[in-house]
């Protein structure tokens, strides 16, 4: 050992590659199994930054409010279909900061429609930590602090208005706190029903993984799409928004568990038979203890790559329901209510910013298909 002059000391025996090489698996094998997880996800690109923005969506849930310039269902009847205004920061080579052009509506008497054009010498300054319309911060404190405002007697739609003069992009932000909960609470019973009777369908057997089976068979064969019609018309119309929203996602979650529990009675019938299994139950392990503690965590992975691809797909259901009409209801707001106002086509084309709702649902959709990929290919990180 040759001692350095700030006190460290250096071995003096020649380097050798391969026992650095031992030395670098040994550690991975001592690392705790999160560690390597979270190593080997960092490496997929796609997944990382889509968890990341996936995270900040539903933080930002509680706080949407907070983001959108005006209430969910607050309505500006001058301003029907008013186009989207662009932020910007020169006009005409000065810097003022963020503003916009104010919108001036002109009735064209040809098409008798109400034509909105920007007022390019009024350039109004956007307001910050402004207040406006009150709301709920997470649904218990009011509020009426926005994070910006359009200057005193002037608007802004960032992505235009829709026919009845509401602020598509204040739409969105209130519409994602149903669209992207709907998945979290229909995943939550389809783990439920599919864990639950997939667990007793493969570690007992017999009579019960037959009954198990048969049920799934007939779920399975039944079609989706008018089954789910089926299931919402059932619905009565009087109930609240807030009690629909929460049968529509029931409905999604027990029509996705057959598949998930199918999934989990094969893996445990192969389990089942391995000797960890049978030293547990020698030792006097109950059936309940043998599923939590040994059997579900071998394939927990699987569980939450499985989530994360089910979740867009109970987001696309809520959609398709609620354009279709049979879903949420106004006045509650998703994308997917949003977009049944895009049904007409030529209101489409005239006014292509009221089909903007599908950007976010493609985009979280998306999201949650390469954070999917991401997870299923990092959960076993031994696997080269």
């Amino acid at each position: 050992m040759t001692q350095l002059p700030d006190g460290r000391y250096v071995d003096d025996a020649p380097y050798d590659p391969q026992i650095s090489i031992q030395q670098l698996e040994r550690q991975d094998l001592d690392a705790p199994n999160w560690l390597l997880v979270w190593r080997k996800f960092r490496q997929h690109k796609l997944g990382l930054i889509s968890g990341i923005f996936l995270l900040l969506s539903y933080l930002m849930l509680p706080f949407a409010g907070f983001f959108a310039p005006y209430g969910a269902n607050e309505r500006h009847e001058e301003h029907l279909f008013s186009p989207p205004q662009l932020v910007r920061f020169f006009h005409e080579g000065e810097f003022l900061g963020p503003y916009i052009y104010p919108m001036t509506a002109e009735a064209n008497l040809e098409t008798f429609q109400w034509e909105f054009k920007p007022d390019y010498s009024n350039p109004s300054r956007l307001r910050f930590f402004c207040k406006g319309t009150e709301y709920k911060l997470a649904g218990l404190i009011p509020s009426k602090r926005h994070l910006f405002c359009a200057a005193e007697g002037q608007t802004i739609f960032l992505w235009g208005s829709d026919r009845l003069g509401r602020d598509v992009f204040s739409r969105i932000l209130y519409g994602a706190q149903l669209s992207l909960t709907v998945g979290l609470i229909g995943i939550t019973v389809s783990f439920v029903l599919g864990i639950g009777f997939g667990s007793l369908a493969g570690y007992f057997g017999g009579t019960i993984d037959w009954v198990v089976n048969r049920v799934i068979e007939i779920l399975r064969s039944l079609p989706e799409l008018p089954l789910w019609l089926a299931l919402s018309a059932a619905v009565p119309s009087n109930w609240s928004p807030v009690a629909v929203f929460f049968i529509i996602s029931i409905i999604l979650g027990i029509l996705d568990w057959p598949g998930l529990a199918r999934s989990v009675r094969a893996k445990f019938l192969s389990l089942r038979e391995e000797e960890f299994v049978r030293a547990a139950e020698m030792m006097g392990a109950s059936s309940g203890r043998v599923i939590q503690k040994h059997l579900l965590p071998n394939f927990m992975s699987h569980l939450i790559a499985s989530a994360t691809l089910s979740i867009p797909a109970m987001i696309l259901g809520e959609t398709a329901l609620s354009f279709l009409g049979l879903g949420l209801r106004a006045p509650a707001v998703s994308w997917g209510v949003m977009l049944n106002d895009a049904q007409n086509l030529a209101s489409v084309d005239i006014y292509p910013w009221i089909a903007i709702p599908m950007l976010p649902i493609v985009v979280v959709v998306l999201a949650f298909n390469f954070l999917g990929d991401g997870l299923r290919d990092s959960l076993d990180p031994y696997q080269s």
